[in-house]
């Protein structure tokens, strides 16, 4: 039997079913996620997804609901070494409101963070290691301090720390809205 005649291949293709929050009606952020040993790593540095589905082997599937905070890492390589770092601190939308696309995010996220190269990943990954030793989720930090290390990092300045004054004041803020 060749490979096209097989029964799987003549059953009618379905469209994905969205994932929907158990409580709302918003459809759910899906991130792809990816190893191949020795060539590419897709994985979630931090945040809090509500399910991960494993595709494959070598696939998964994080399904995040809005409004949520996670980074993503992007790690590749070939036979002569690294080719690409990227970190991107990403925020969850709903489907009403104006998104960024991202590859392999469904439908579309707010790019609050986006790091390019080595040196910049690294510094970033050196000031969620300060967060979290301050025992504090970098998933629960400011929105408004991931563009701030953003807009250091463009203008190469140097990165400013998130205290846990900070950290008081936001979650103060957040709390009478």
């Amino acid at each position: 039997m060749m490979l096209d005649e097989s029964p799987t291949n003549s059953l009618p293709l379905m469209p994905p079913r969205a994932f929907t929050a158990p409580n709302d009606d918003a459809p759910l952020t899906r991130v792809s996620l990816l190893y191949v040993e020795q060539r590419i790593n897709l994985y979630l540095r931090f945040g809090c997804p509500l399910r991960v589905h494993q595709v494959d082997r070598w696939r998964r599937c994080a399904v995040f609901p809005p409004a949520q905070l996670f980074c993503r890492i992007r790690w590749e390589s070939n036979d002569y070494g690294t080719t690409r770092w990227q970190l991107m601190v990403l925020q969850s939308g709903r489907p009403e409101e104006g998104m960024q696309r991202v590859r392999g995010v469904r439908p579309g996220v707010h790019i609050l963070l986006n790091a390019e190269g080595e040196r910049n990943v690294r510094a970033v990954l050196l000031q969620i290691d300060a967060i979290e030793a301050q025992c504090i989720e970098p998933a629960d930090v400011s929105p408004t301090y991931w563009r701030l290390l953003s807009n250091r990092l463009a203008a190469r300045e140097p990165l400013p720390d998130y205290d846990a004054d900070r950290h008081a004041a936001w979650l103060a803020g957040r709390a009478l809205h």
